[in-house]
């Protein structure tokens, strides 16, 4: 009989609670994927999913005929990992499957895409060993939800959602954003996290949080035969109980010039370790920074209200759109506003622009920024109650999709006390 992922009756027929472009599935794994269409409809949107991010990995190949083809075509050839079938109505899809079997290879995972909403019938698929049955017409999103949720067992560890920040000029606060929302999201919503500074020349992470590690980023990146768990969770510093860091040599005694999937090894590792990693991105356009952003979860431009922010934000921000078109859109903040008598493009300017509003906009506060920065601090620590520290929170839970913040547990005399304050 076929491996498959099985899912329970309950899991099939809900709905998606949350929207297709809001919803975090994990990408697939390095894996050959063949699918058998009846439909050109279906083979468009098996044909779309293979160029996203989520499947960038695979190899996808597609071809017509269905149930029958595929019998046909593993008679004399090995089963890929994935087998995605589409059976027509007038089509013994049962019977399909029994005479499948006999040719498929062992491990091989199959999922059927059907017109038949019937629980006895996906039943009798389960029994037969198929991973997923999708009902037809399907999207390109159902595509890439069922391929990548074969590899997402539901009693494995959550794999790791990767936010990528990166600012629209140099000098606009990206690294100093990215820092102190991963603080947020570590301490606020408790969540496990990394910051993974990318600027090995000049990244700024390890003086914001005042760490200074013998090991690194670097260190994995040309080591990458040494890449696994244990060695990257060696390179990590502890900054707080929910925060790590992979900080940036910031020395000049080498070239960082990397091949566009250079990151790629390190990036799999941390997912498969953290439950959030933010990537602090340099300003420069290289193919290993291309891949970092659209390869992310969700992304964050950080811009400075002037006009050539503007034009940066829109052209990163179109082509980042364009490159996935089943994420939803990159977010962006503008950061710097209200520098004195400095002429600045409004908010609703960069929104009419871009056609959205940005998520926050963060004011000019060149004091307690300084000395956050001085001191090798995050906001929250030099003033837990500055406004710029509550938006850094709402930018965390925007990119996270949480929107519930860990809440000090209080006693049952804080009632009583609280009285006694008031009198």
């Amino acid at each position: 009989m076929i491996n498959y992922a099985q899912k329970t009756e309950d899991e099939q027929l809900a709905p998606t609670p949350v929207s297709a472009a809001d919803e975090h599935i994990a990408p697939a794994p390095r894996v050959s994927i063949q699918a058998f269409c009846e439909t050109v409809e279906t083979a468009s949107a098996v044909q779309a999913a293979g160029e996203d991010r989520r499947l960038g990995k695979t190899h996808l190949k597609i071809q017509m005929g269905g149930m029958a083809a595929a019998i046909e075509a593993y008679r004399t050839a090995p089963t890929p990992n994935v087998i995605l079938l589409e059976a027509e109505p007038r089509t013994d899809i049962l019977g399909g499957l029994d005479q499948l079997a006999t040719v498929c290879d062992a491990g091989t995972r199959v999922i059927v895409i059907g017109k038949v909403n019937d629980v006895t019938l996906y039943r009798e698929l389960v029994r037969r060993g198929v991973s997923d049955y999708v009902i037809a017409p399907v999207v390109t999103i159902d595509v890439v939800r069922a391929i990548c949720g074969l590899f997402s067992a539901p009693e494995a560890k959550a794999v790791g959602r990767i936010i990528a920040v990166v600012g629209a000029k140099g000098g606009v606060g990206a690294s100093t954003i990215a820092h102190n929302v991963a603080w947020a999201i570590a301490r606020d919503l408790a969540l496990d996290s990394v910051v993974a500074d990318l600027d090995l020349a000049f990244g700024t992470a390890g003086l914001d949080y005042n760490q200074d590690p013998p090991q690194g980023i670097a260190d994995a990146v040309f080591s990458p035969d040494r890449i696994d768990t244990a060695f990257i969770d060696r390179l990590l510093s502890k900054c707080t109980d929910h925060l790590s860091l992979l900080a940036a040599p910031a020395t000049l005694e080498r070239v960082y010039d990397f091949g566009t999937e250079a990151f790629d090894s390190i990036f799999d590792t941390l997912r498969s370790t953290m439950p959030c990693i933010v990537l602090d991105v340099p300003h420069q356009w290289t193919g290993w920074t291309k891949r970092a952003l659209i390869g992310a979860d969700d992304i964050l431009i950080v811009a400075s209200p002037d006009l050539a922010n503007l034009r940066n934000t829109k052209n990163m921000y179109d082509l980042i759109k364009a490159s996935r078109p089943n994420d939803r859109p990159p977010l962006y903040c503008l950061n710097q506003v209200g520098v004195p008598k400095r002429p600045e493009i409004s908010a609703a300017e960069f929104a009419k622009a871009i056609e959205t509003p940005p998520i926050a906009t963060i004011p000019f506060e060149p004091q307690i920024f300084g000395a956050a920065a001085n001191n090798g601090q995050m906001i929250a620590e030099v003033s837990a109650n500055h406004r710029t520290t509550e938006m850094f929170l709402q930018i965390a839970q925007r990119l996270t999709g949480r929107g519930e913040t860990k809440k000090p547990r209080g006693s049952f005399l804080a009632p009583l006390l609280e009285k006694l304050r008031s009198k």
